[in-house]
């Protein structure tokens, strides 16, 4: 059957069916308005992106002119979350998981730690705002958020370089 044919059948069938004709034009217009929602969400996606990665790209480079005072190398640093996430910290802040944070046993809350990771060299800027970790060996507690910019969340603990940002 050629094309035409096809043409002529459908069109004599539509007209003798309004209610088909009906159908086939919310279909389209539901495929239509599905493809443009799916437009819009990967145009908004694209932007988000670009623009976590303008931030990040800011971010480093503020934290790589940061002046900064030795404080200890190679030490034991995990992260908390989930259980923890929304909770009054000893500070009084709420800890959110997703803002860089940590907890150290003694600094003081306010102080800003640069954390390095040796392995890979990244590092993130942290404020303590709780005091932990609690697990004999650990040194720092950092986010969820902080522990993922430096090192991979599945890995739970790393040997970390810590440094006091100073101004």
């Amino acid at each position: 059957m050629s094309f035409k044919t096809l043409k002529k059948k459908t069109f004599s069938f539509m007209k003798k069916n309004p209610l088909a004709l009906l159908s086939l034009l919310l279909i389209i217009t539901f495929v239509i308005a599905q493809n443009k929602k799916s437009r819009d969400s990967l145009k908004t996606n694209k932007e988000i992106v670009i623009k976590t990665i303008s931030d990040t790209v800011k971010k480093d480079s503020i934290q790589n002119k940061i002046k900064t005072a030795f404080y200890k190398d190679k030490v034991q640093i995990s992260y908390y979350a989930d259980k923890f996430h929304g909770r009054k910290t000893a500070s009084g802040a709420p800890f959110d998981m997703h803002k860089l944070t940590a907890a150290h046993k003694k600094l003081p809350f306010g102080t800003l730690l640069r954390v390095t990771n040796p392995k890979n060299n990244k590092s993130v800027i942290v404020e303590v705002n709780d005091r932990g970790p609690y697990i004999k060996g650990r040194e720092l507690d950092l986010s969820r958020m902080a522990f993922s910019k430096i090192a991979n969340i599945n890995s739970g603990h790393i040997e970390a370089n810590l440094e006091i940002v100073t101004k």
